[in-house]
């Protein structure tokens, strides 16, 4: 069994590598043989603890990621996220290897982002309005500043602390973020990108100008929410995996008529993206375990090749 620790995957995940991989498993999610099972979320016996399960099943790979989330480990000095992922070996049914990737999994979910904003987005989109400003949001920057060429970053937060700090860190970056009101944010945005635990809209549809693209990242529970349901009867909505979409992503809380299109059949050509410079487009990521699996795989990759 092969064993990757935290600081291994660390230091050898990228916003490139996970792309491509992400990239890929998102292709993959659409093939008729890939599997992606049913949710699993627990808590400790201190029910503020908990963890999510997610596992699946593509062509020569198969798997589970178990991802944490213990609000009490800053004090601890221990992050309050972590993520291990399982890779079975499909010939017997023993563990092939175990990647811990806590930071690994920051890259893998704004790899979904980046792969979505750069297929769904206009061309000359140069505005973002990120909302959000915790750990997973300065990643979703850093992805989606390598798909477009962007003007200015707006950042929305709930404290004037927090959004200062988010600024802070994304200039560091190199990004040019300012702090910016919600209302104002949307009417600039050429992309809003949602990184939050929200359980309720974080702006109002009318706010939304046409040809926008959106992207939800942080709804990947049942009650979650970031976007404003009547935006979706005027949009083209996608995601990760349909059915999981609409079971915990954000699309739960769109109505049964409502179409909704993987990602993945628009990376293959099967389906349209985008139809028009003033259509609106909207991508769901709830996250599936394919993701996770061919990121951890792309990372021994490395590791054998070094």
């Amino acid at each position: 069994m092969k064993l990757v620790t935290e600081e291994q995957s660390a230091r050898l995940a990228t916003h490139e590598l996970a792309y491509r991989a992400v990239r890929e498993a998102l292709i993959a999610a659409v093939d008729p043989q890939t599997a992606s099972f049913p949710v699993v979320l627990g808590h400790s016996f201190d029910p503020s603890n908990r963890f999510t399960v997610k596992s699946g099943a593509a062509p020569g790979i198969v798997g589970l990621k178990i991802g944490s989330y213990w609000p009490g480990n800053p004090e601890r000095g221990l992050p309050r996220h972590s993520s291990t992922i399982i890779l079975i070996d499909e010939a017997i049914g023993r563990i092939k290897a175990v990647v811990e990737g806590g930071q690994l999994n920051a890259y893998r979910t704004a790899a979904a982002d980046a792969v979505a904003t750069d297929t769904l987005a206009r061309k000359d989109a140069e505005v973002l309005a990120l909302f959000g400003t915790g750990h997973q949001a300065r990643y979703e920057a850093a992805a989606v500043a390598r798909v477009r060429a962007l003007r200015e970053v707006l950042v929305v937060g709930r404290s004037t602390a927090s959004t200062e700090a988010m600024v802070a860190d994304l200039r560091a970056l190199g990004l040019p973020a300012r702090p910016s009101g919600a209302e104002d944010a949307c009417r600039a945005a050429d992309i809003i990108v949602a990184a939050t635990t929200a359980r309720e809209p974080l702006f109002e549809a009318d706010w939304v100008k046409p040809g926008t693209h959106i992207s939800s990242m942080g709804s990947d529970a049942t009650g979650k929410q970031e976007l404003p349901p009547a935006l979706f009867e005027r949009a083209h909505l996608f995601c990760d995996l349909c059915e999981q979409s609409r079971r915990i992503g954000e699309f739960q809380h769109a109505g049964l008529e409502a179409r909704i299109e993987a990602i993945g059949s628009v990376l293959l050509g099967a389906v349209p993206g985008r139809t028009s410079e003033s259509e609106i487009t909207i991508f769901d990521s709830s996250g599936i375990a394919v993701q996770d699996l061919f990121i951890a795989r792309a990372i021994l990759a490395e590791i054998a090749s070094t």
